[in-house]
């Protein structure tokens, strides 16, 4: 499929899509490397990368990342129409899949900024913003956002913005299902305290059926998203697929509907130990591979000691990829045909 039609096919043949959210800090290039190893179908995201940061500073060490990570999806920060068309225009020789636009982070520092959540009071400007983008881009751009910030009425904003982006162009518009506060909690409490108001997503997609919108927040496991799936065209999972990474591997499957495939753990364990050798040949640590990788066994017999193997040993000075060869072989991967342990290992 051509990228410029990944979001308009989806609707034409309601060819779902599956998406591992965009996290600061967490989704960088090893640990997309990572979940592309356990999903060949699930979109990934990288980090917000702020859209001044690509003009002016390291682009090759912001932007690049490994062939395999695709279908992989650029998120940029920021408010100026200008400087996130140059964005784009820069981040076009690297191959992105889609490019979006954060306009839902609630962060001190991403507000300082003038971009994420704050932007759902700008409702115009992220309009222009959009079109300019689309400018200049070859592939989707599409939009994070929030149902509303702080006092605004999610039922009287979220329908105003939905249109604004679509008339702007927006190929796809990801919704976290919750209000944002801009002031007295901080991005922590902003994913666990406003109500989820999962309903009023659904809504908007019923409401316009032919706008690609996609849920994310407070989604747990694959059952929740196959129900959210009933009713959006898309689905993100953020700190669910970070922590419980085994989800990952039944997401072909389960949201797909590929056939079913056993994992092969040991061919997964040699594929990331030659990626963190490449890694440390160019000049970077284990633990930058291994932190991503700590929640792969969530329920297996051994996991503790898999992930203390892995927390530990690989920030040792020295540490070779023979680490995540040791940490492997704590746990007792034969105990995945056991059914008794089916509930711990979806419930993390």
């Amino acid at each position: 499929m051509e990228r410029t039609e990944m979001y308009s096919q989806a609707l034409k043949h309601r060819r779902k899509i599956f998406a591992v959210a965009p996290m600061i800090d967490w989704t960088d290039r090893h640990c997309r490397y990572f979940h592309r190893q356990l999903t060949g179908e699930a979109l990934l995201y990288t980090e917000m990368v702020v859209a001044d940061a690509i003009i002016h500073g390291p682009r090759e060490r912001l932007l690049s990342f490994s062939e395999e990570e695709h279908p992989v999806a650029l998120q940029l920060g920021g408010s100026d129409p200008a400087k996130l068309a140059e964005a784009v225009r820069i981040a076009a020789d690297f191959g992105y899949d889609e490019i979006n636009l954060n306009v839902g982070c609630p962060s001190d520092r991403v507000q300082s900024g003038t971009f994420g959540a704050c932007l759902m009071r700008m409702p115009e400007l992220v309009a222009d913003c959009v079109t300019a983008m689309k400018r200049v881009a070859s592939v989707p751009v599409t939009v994070k956002c929030r149902i509303g910030v702080d006092e605004q009425v999610p039922e009287e904003v979220l329908p105003d913005f939905v249109a604004r982006m679509t008339g702007a162009g927006a190929e796809a518009i990801w919704i976290h299902a919750r209000k944002a506060w801009l002031q007295g909690l901080s991005p922590k409490e902003n994913r666990e305290v406003p109500p989820l108001d999962h309903r009023l997503v659904h809504r908007m997609k019923a409401e316009n059926p032919g706008v690609f919108l996609g849920i994310n927040g407070g989604i747990a496991d694959l059952d929740q998203a196959r129900h959210h799936l009933d009713h959006l065209d898309g689905v993100m999972l953020g700190r669910a697929a970070y922590q419980n990474a085994g989800l990952l591997a039944e997401v072909d499957e389960k949201i797909f509907g590929l056939p079913q495939k056993e994992q092969d753990w040991t061919a997964l364990c040699e594929t990331m130990m030659a990626y963190s050798d490449r890694v440390l040949v160019q000049g970077g640590r284990l633990n930058h591979v291994t932190r991503h990788m700590v929640g792969l066994f969530q329920g297996y017999p051994g996991a503790r000691r898999y992930r203390q193997i892995l927390s530990t040993e690989s920030t040792k000075p020295g540490a070779s990829p023979r680490v995540i060869a040791n940490a492997f072989a704590a746990v007792d991967v034969a105990s995945a045909a056991d059914p008794s342990l089916a509930a711990a290992r979806k419930a993390g």
